[in-house]
């Protein structure tokens, strides 16, 4: 059986009897929760990398991308509800609080998306909570049941957000935040491993301020997924699967300040000369224009306008191909692989060795 998902939704989400919040109101809490990840965000400029101040977060995401985050989190609500017969509970939207509470590792953080929600117990609940708990459990029953998947009903149908549990019925209790993480020198703490990327080596890995992105590598295959982890909740969120880069391991990622941009790479033993930019937070990817020259086991720098690529195990010539972002391909020195490059006010440094 296939879930329905109600036409009337966004109407009866502006009855805030009914639902608990309108979706007006939720798509302001989700504003307020990106203005804090985006205020975060680092924005390379100390190395000469971009020479515009860090713009606007309404520069960078849209109204429709913002509902577009609401309504997948309500649809996902209501799939458990209605496909599994397993509604998310005032229970378990307090344990996640309480869990967020208790295992971050950005407490400061924590704290400024509560505050940006009011330090409202409920609206914390429905809509820091709530995302996270319906992308597992959705995640979760997918795996158990891949044979009889949502099809095309899952991404194009009306989310419905009777889901909510009523503010006057919720008892939630907001979680103490501790006030700082004591760290030991030379110590390791584990992150949630609940949702996060399969294993995998060769893979790449960008720190944007507010999470780190995973992605591609192999595990014995080549693999086209990832995943971003968010210290403030200590919590894992795929990365998007439509329009992803082909599959590949040792390839290069940076980050762009909005973007991470993967290049190259190998598919098995085939050298790629393609890529991609994925926006964590729109959790979307473009595809990059093709380089001219294929390459794997490179470096690559993000110089504020453009991608330097370099050097490979493949290949001794280079070129010069524009991307959106530009991607520039280096030719001053011999090919070397495995070798660190930084972009230093105007000019990729390369160590001589």
């Amino acid at each position: 059986m296939m879930p329905s998902f109600r036409p009337e939704a966004k109407a009866k989400a502006a009855n805030s009897a009914v639902a608990g919040l309108t979706f007006a109101e939720r798509l302001a809490y989700q504003r307020a929760i990106e203005e804090v990840y985006w205020r975060h965000r680092i924005w390379p400029r100390n190395g000469g990398e971009n020479a515009e101040p860090k713009p606007s977060l309404d520069a960078v995401m849209s109204r429709a991308q913002l509902e577009t985050k609401v309504e997948d989190y309500l649809r996902n609500s209501q799939a458990l509800d209605d496909y599994w017969q397993r509604p998310i509970t005032t229970e378990q939207l307090q344990a996640e609080m309480d869990r967020m509470a208790r295992d971050t590792k950005q407490p400061d953080v924590l704290r400024e998306l509560f505050s940006a929600l009011g330090n409202d117990p409920f609206v914390i609940a429905e809509c820091l909570a709530r995302p996270l708990l319906a992308e597992r459990l959705t995640a979760d029953f997918r795996g158990q049941n891949s044979t009889n998947p949502f099809g095309s009903a899952w991404l194009k149908g009306e989310p419905g957000t009777s889901v909510a549990t009523r503010s006057t019925d919720a008892a939630y209790t907001i979680p103490e935040i501790p006030e700082d993480i004591q760290c030991t020198d030379d110590t390791w703490t584990a992150t949630n491993l609940t949702n996060a990327p399969i294993a995998r080596y060769l893979h790449t890995a960008v720190w944007t301020g507010s999470e780190m992105i995973v992605w591609g590598g192999s595990n014995g295959s080549d693999l086209d997924s990832g995943g971003r982890y968010t210290p403030s909740t200590d919590s894992w969120t795929a990365t998007s699967s439509i329009n992803v880069p082909t599959a590949r391991d040792s390839h290069t990622a940076v980050w762009t300040g909005s973007e991470m941009i993967v290049f190259g790479g190998f598919n098995g033993q085939t050298a790629l000369n393609t890529g991609g930019r994925y926006n964590p937070a729109t959790n979307s990817w473009i595809s990059t224009a093709l380089s001219a020259l294929v390459r794997g086991n490179h470096t690559a720098v993000w110089t504020g306008s453009e991608m330097i690529a370099k050097d490979s195990i493949l290949l001794r010539t280079h070129g010069q191909v524009p991307a959106s972002p530009m991607l520039l391909l280096d030719a001053t020195s011999p090919p070397r692989s495995g070798l660190a490059v930084k972009w230093s006010s105007g000019a990729a440094v390369t160590p001589l060795f």
